[in-house]
């Protein structure tokens, strides 16, 4: 069991309580986004004791995360909004080198690849637009076509979720059904639960085949493309200009030196 991805999933497991940011993202950020494909994809082949030790520890920090800390996110969110968010954005801007040096740019970077890093962080900027309205959560009563949508916003929603840049809350919203996922999972709906579920996990086993292949057969343009996502959510998250400057610019500087720090140990 390599253990060390305790606190690993427990970085992502928190990304997850905050609105625009994707555990995909935190991934990137702590070294382990190729490696967490090639485990996703392999837990769903034949060869899923090899990836078993990696996967069970990140599994449990996250959902250690996900019930110590939504709480305190929360309280953050509510109270200090913009200075929690700066955090997080120096975190990310911070691992942007980092994983300029991971792709050895200087190598293997020509003008096409900076054209679909360009490219691809423009798309995500492109979330910060979006009406992000929470409609009411559904009724008792769901039709075949609501059911289909639950199934495909699982499915989309597992995608946003090893995709840096993109939440799997955020996609939730965009379709319309976030405020009836929360309810089915707070008051425990069995039929919806499942049926979400059976679309995050086609979701993941389609989409981390394809990325996968992506990184084996394309690494630069694959690295061009995920440092592109990752900018790119640096436009979604923003908060705008602080109202306390100050602490906001300690959070700030903050998540940039713990970004530092992390790529020196991860890297």
């Amino acid at each position: 069991m390599e253990w060390r991805n305790l606190y690993r999933g427990m970085l992502m497991g928190t990304s997850d309580l905050v609105p625009g940011i994707s555990g995909g993202t935190i991934a990137v950020v702590l070294g382990i986004y190729s490696r967490l494909i090639k485990a996703v994809d392999g837990i769903f082949s034949k060869e899923w004791k090899k990836h078993i030790g990696f996967f069970i520890p990140l599994i449990i920090g996250i959902g250690v995360a996900i019930l110590s800390l939504s709480k305190l996110i929360h309280w953050l969110l509510d109270a200090h909004q913009q200075p929690t968010l700066y955090f997080f954005l120096g975190l990310i801007i911070g691992v942007i080198p980092f994983l300029f040096k991971q792709a050895e740019y200087k190598q293997h970077f020509q003008k096409k690849h900076y054209g679909f890093m360009i490219m691809s962080a423009i798309l995500i900027s492109l979330l910060m637009f979006v009406n992000e309205g929470t409609p009411e959560p559904w009724g008792a009563s769901l039709t075949t076509g609501q059911y289909l949508l639950l199934f495909f916003s699982g499915w989309m929603a597992s995608m946003a979720m090893i995709l840096p840049g993109i939440s799997g809350s955020f996609m939730l919203l965009l379709v319309g059904v976030y405020p009836t996922v929360i309810q089915a999972l707070s008051e425990f709906q069995l039929v919806r639960i499942v049926i979400i579920g059976l679309g995050v996990m086609i979701g993941l086993m389609i989409s981390s085949k394809i990325i996968n292949h992506l990184f084996t057969h394309y690494p630069s343009y694959t690295y061009a493309i995920v440092i592109g996502l990752v900018i790119g959510s640096v436009g979604v998250l923003f908060p705008g200009v602080p109202v306390s400057v100050l602490l906001s610019l300690i959070t700030f500087i903050g998540g940039l030196i713990i970004a530092y720090l992390l790529g020196k140990i991860e890297y």
